[in-house]
Formats: C-alpha cells, structure tokens, sequence
C-alpha cells in the first residue's frame, strides 16, 4: 500500500509540473534590427557614356539651269527676196493707203476687209464699188474696180461666202506686186489687209517670229 501511494503522488507531482510549463508563455524572438541604408557614394557610380549618332547621309544633288535668250539670226536667202515678219505695213493702190497686214503663208490668196460692197455694171462687164480705210478718221477711199472672177470661202463657224476678187497693187518696203485679192465686207477688223501665198510666191520669205521688218513702205513707181 505505501508503495501505491508514493507511486501515485509521483505521478500527481510530474503532472502539476506539465500544467506549469504549458501555462507559461514562451517568449517571442525580436526581429534583428535592418541595417541603416548608407548614402550613394557618387565616386561608386558607373561612369555616364557619352552616345553620339551618326549623322545621316546627304546626298547633294546639282541642277544646272541653261537659259536661252531668244537671238535673231539673219539668214541668207535667196537673191531678189526680202525679209517679211508675220505682220507689215502694206500701201494699197489704188487709195494710196497704207495699211496694217497679217502676212498668212496657209492663205492662197490676199483678201482685203472693205466698207459699202456694191456690184454693179459697165460697158456690159461686172464691176464692183467698195470705200477702204486705213483706220485713221480720214473719210474712207471711193474705189471702183473690174472684177475679174467671183471665188467661194469657207471659214469655220461661217456660211460660205462668195467673194469678188479684183486685181489690185501692194507695196511693202521697196518691192511692189499686182495681185489678186478677194473683197470682204467687214466694218471692224485688227488687219485690213491679209496677204497670202500669191504676193509671197518667189517675192518673199516670211521670218514669223519677227514683226514690221520692212517698216514703212515706198510707194510704187506709178502713184502719184
């Protein structure tokens, strides 16, 4: 029995002894304390590189910029022919009148823009009564004049037109040629007088960049 007894409060003692070490808390381990952080030491930086880039290729392109300056060139011709530009001063006989013309190579004949048209007959031919002016106030030339044949003209936009045509004299600078020319009646014109192939023909070349080369031109022979 005493045996029992001590083994029992041996065993009583060692519990008490658990309780007591499980009622006491444990203590809690304190973090370590972190390290200042130490300024940057400017010296322990990477040294800056410097980046330079290419510089992009140019390529340079040169333009050469020829200038013509128009030059007139005077050309040899033929013997016994002048030099007409595409615009002279005519004299006009009969009327003695000088007059502005457009010399026109794709024209087959000379036509001349008259005022007051009016056929009529003589001596049992036909004959033909028009007034021609120069532009200028002067009062326009009475001209009476045969007609040697009538022709057809057609021009774009135009109805036909019959024309009388009449031999007539033109003068430009000192050469002087009997013509046909057809008669037109026309009140307002720039060129009274447009001078075809039958005046230029073996008379003439034509130089159509140039104007009035002839300048003012010499009466005929035979005016008064």
């Amino acid at each position: 029995m005493p045996s029992i007894s001590l083994l029992l409060v041996m065993q009583l003692l060692a519990g008490c002894e658990s309780l007591r070490q499980a009622g006491t808390p444990s203590p809690v381990a304190e973090p370590s304390p972190q390290p200042a952080e130490t300024p940057l030491d400017p010296a322990q930086c990477p040294p800056v590189e410097t980046v330079v880039c290419a510089e992009p290729e140019v390529k340079v392109v040169e333009r050469v910029i020829e200038r013509n300056f128009e030059k007139v060139v005077e050309v040899p011709v033929a013997k016994d022919k002048l030099v007409l530009g595409s615009e002279e001063f005519f004299t006009v006989e009969p009327g003695d009148l000088r007059l502005r013309a457009l010399v026109d190579t794709g024209a087959a004949t000379s036509s001349l823009s008259v005022l007051e048209l009016t056929p009529f007959e003589r001596d049992g031919s036909d004959w033909i009564r028009f007034k021609l002016s120069d532009g200028s106030d002067a009062e326009p030339k009475k001209i009476e004049l045969p007609i040697k044949r009538h022709v057809r003209v057609a021009r774009p936009g135009f109805d036909r037109q019959r024309r009388p045509i009449v031999d007539m004299s033109l003068t430009v600078g000192g050469v002087t040629h009997m013509v046909e020319v057809n008669l037109v009646e026309r009140g307002e014109f720039e060129f009274p007088l447009l001078v075809g192939r039958n005046f230029l023909k073996d008379a003439a070349v034509v130089d159509v960049s140039r104007k009035q080369v002839q300048g003012k031109p010499k009466l005929p022979s035979f005016s008064k």
